[in-house]
C-alpha cells in the first residue's frame, strides 16, 4: 500500500526562516510608507521584498516589491511594524543595510548599505 507523504505533513511548517533586524531595518519614514502603500493596495498584512539583482551603473541594483506573503526559502525580519522578506542569495548583499524613505523632489527609497565598496551616484545600484 503507497502512503503519500505530502498528506502527513503538517500545514503549519513555514517554508520561510525568521530574521532580525541585523539584517535589513527600516527607518520610521519607511515603514509608514510602506504600510500606507500596502494599505492602498489592498494587502494591510503584506511583506516588502527587498532583492539585489545584476544591472545598473555599478554591477548591482536593489528591487523592492510588495507581495501577500513570504515565499519559500525567504528570510522575513518585522522592522517597525512592517514585514520585509530578503531571499537568502540578496541576503548577502544586504545584511547591516537601512532602508530610508525621503519626501523630496529627488527623494524616495534610499538604501544604506555597509557591503557596498562602491556606489553610483543615484543610489540606486552598487558594487560590492
Amino acid at each position: 500500500m503507497m502512503i503519500s507523504t505530502i498528506a502527513n505533513k503538517p500545514a503549519s511548517i513555514p517554508a520561510f526562516r525568521t530574521g532580525d533586524e541585523r539584517l535589513v531595518k527600516l527607518t520610521a519614514s519607511a515603514a509608514h510608507k510602506v504600510s500606507s502603500l500596502l494599505t492602498k493596495q489592498g494587502r494591510p498584512t503584506g511583506v516588502l521584498r527587498v532583492a539585489v539583482v545584476g544591472g545598473g551603473c555599478s554591477g548591482l541594483q536593489y528591487k523592492m516589491d510588495l507581495q501577500d506573503a513570504p515565499a519559500n526559502r525567504d528570510i522575513l525580519v518585522e522592522t517597525a511594524g512592517v514585514r520585509v522578506v530578503v531571499d537568502p542569495k540578496s541576503a548577502l548583499y544586504v545584511t547591516g543595510s537601512e532602508l530610508d524613505y525621503i519626501e523630496a523632489l529627488d527623494g524616495g527609497f534610499k538604501v544604506k548599505n555597509p557591503n557596498a565598496a562602491t556606489s553610483c551616484s543615484c543610489g540606486e545600484s552598487f558594487s560590492a
